[in-house]
């Protein structure tokens, strides 16, 4: 692959920093979807209390974890225009990272705020769903990461 000297050892420490981000967030979004979200149905009284403080407290751990992933992702994609890293594992990382984002923001974010008003078994029930997308996108993400690393 052409590319400038020294890019070489770069792009994989870069990779390596890249699959330690996905990983980590690919086992937070396991980790919600299979533990945090379906417990969320037993709280009872005070729910709003209880998802007001989950969406503070999850916040300090995806927040950063969003970020890093963000940057290496960037970074990588640069890396790929300037012909030094591989292009097909890194657009893959890309879009998974995209679809992550995307169905965070458009919609858990909204059940959420549905949820802070109180247990709603609907928005429940479709943040189960949205979050179905964003663990499928994240194992994904990982499976592209690991492939970058071997590239």
């Amino acid at each position: 692959m052409a590319g400038h000297a020294g890019e070489g050892a770069a792009v994989s420490v870069l990779a390596v920093a890249h699959l330690a981000l996905v990983a980590a967030y690919a086992g937070f979004q396991w980790t919600v979807r299979v533990v945090v979200y379906p417990q969320m149905a037993g709280v009872g009284e005070g729910f709003a209390a209880y998802e007001r403080a989950h969406q503070q407290r999850i916040s300090r751990v995806v927040g950063p974890l969003f970020a890093g992933q963000g940057v290496t992702t960037v970074w990588l994609l640069v890396l790929v225009v300037r012909g030094s890293a591989p292009a097909l594992p890194v657009l893959a990382g890309a879009v998974c990272l995209a679809v992550v984002l995307a169905t965070t923001w458009l919609g858990a974010v909204p059940q959420h705020r549905v949820l802070d008003r109180g247990w709603d078994d609907q928005a429940h029930r479709r943040l189960l769903r949205v979050d179905s997308t964003r663990v499928a996108a994240a194992t994904a993400g990982l499976v592209a990461a690991v492939w970058l690393a071997l590239a």
